[in-house]
């Protein structure tokens, strides 16, 4: 029970806020209102095969993304562009970066492929050292893998540093994976996006989703870009046809061209993340691993507070945060949150601080 309201159940506690899922990481605006318009709009769509080559799709995300429209690859998610690339480079050994998003862990091990692990650590903030990681690659390494900003630290790889990482992943014939998930949060990001690299690098590929940015988990539209010929020609052979439905091709048309929800929630993000930021940053029992992204990673310094009682704290108002308990180069001194409209996230600071 929450102290100041005994007369409350946890039950009733709950139901007397909003439930807000702050663990999802997704864009507090929620589905855009060209996505909503095209669905309520197409009906009839249902009865109709996409476009198998995306023609008008391509064009629309090369406008938003800055690249050739022959360049990107349409998917239904990165895990699937991930199952192809591994079939498709058979690699015995890759190196992934921790703490970092493993969701590409089980189908490298299922295909009989080493994985290393390359820890970024808690007194660098988890600030990627560059010239450490490029010292580690070698031609014993057939693929790595990097999230951009970083899926769990929510740090932030220049482009410029990537480029380095880039070269001598060439020298070494490596092949090299960027997932950008979180970069359309980013501040500039497209000053920060390494997809002009793939102009120049023919060894790598970008991942982008609208997932989380463009908060439509269920449209299930994700694509890829790359400028290696003979991978694009494989997926013309070996890839999933009509990998999207109708609705998804109609909406991601519109979607990326959607200037006013771009434009906002880049201000949102921006200043919410800000502002988050200012409010915790005077706590001394807290440490802020200052994020890129639209979530940040926050390290508990109190010996007696875990993750567990902050969650289970935030838990009681209808705020779910996410514990950090079962990563892998974190534990259970850390949590993990997004940043949601004012009010929401005024209620998550304060909450965060009646027990930290």
């Amino acid at each position: 029970m929450v102290k100041g309201t005994p007369n409350l159940s946890t039950e009733n506690l709950i139901a007397s806020y909003e439930t807000v899922r702050y663990d999802l990481n997704m864009n507090p605006l929620g589905i855009p209102d060209s996505v909503k318009n095209v669905v309520s709009a197409h009906i009839d769509a249902l009865s109709e095969y996409p476009d198998n080559n995306y023609t008008e799709l391509k064009d629309s995300i090369s406008s938003y993304v800055g690249a050739p429209a022959g360049n990107i690859i349409i998917g239904s998610s990165s895990y699937e562009f991930i199952k192809l690339l591994i079939e498709f480079n058979s690699p015995r050994k890759a190196l992934l970066i921790t703490p970092g998003s493993h969701n590409y862990e089980k189908l490298l091990k299922l295909n009989g492929c080493e994985i290393i692990y390359y820890e970024t650590k808690a007194e660098d903030d988890f600030v990627l050292d560059i010239a450490d990681l490029i010292s580690n690659l070698s031609e014993e390494l057939d693929m790595v893998f990097i999230s951009n900003p970083n899926g769990t630290t929510s740090k932030l790889i220049d482009r410029e540093s990537m480029n380095f990482i880039c070269k001598i992943c060439t020298g070494n014939d490596i092949f090299l994976v960027v997932d950008e998930e979180y970069m359309d949060f980013c501040a500039n990001w497209q000053n920060e996006t390494a997809v002009p690299l793939t102009n120049e690098y023919d060894n790598m590929i970008i991942l982008r989703n609208t997932t989380k940015f463009f908060a439509v988990p269920g449209l299930r539209l994700a694509y890829a870009i790359t400028s290696n010929a003979v991978f694009k020609k494989t997926l013309e052979i070996a890839g999933f046809p009509y990998s999207i439905n109708r609705f998804a091709e109609l909406a991601g048309i519109d979607m990326f061209k959607d200037a006013s929800y771009i434009s906002r929630s880049a201000e949102v993000i921006t200043t919410e993340r800000n502002l988050v930021c200012s409010a915790l940053s005077a706590r001394k029992s807290i440490r802020l691993i200052r994020p890129a992204a639209n979530f940040m990673l926050v390290e508990l310094l109190k010996p007696d507070i875990t993750a567990a009682d902050v969650v289970s704290h935030c838990a009681n108002r209808g705020l779910y945060i996410r514990s950090c308990a079962d990563m892998a180069g974190l534990g259970n001194k850390y949590i993990r949150f997004c940043f949601m409209n004012p009010k929401q996230n005024d209620l998550l600071v304060n909450t965060i601080l009646e027990i930290v």
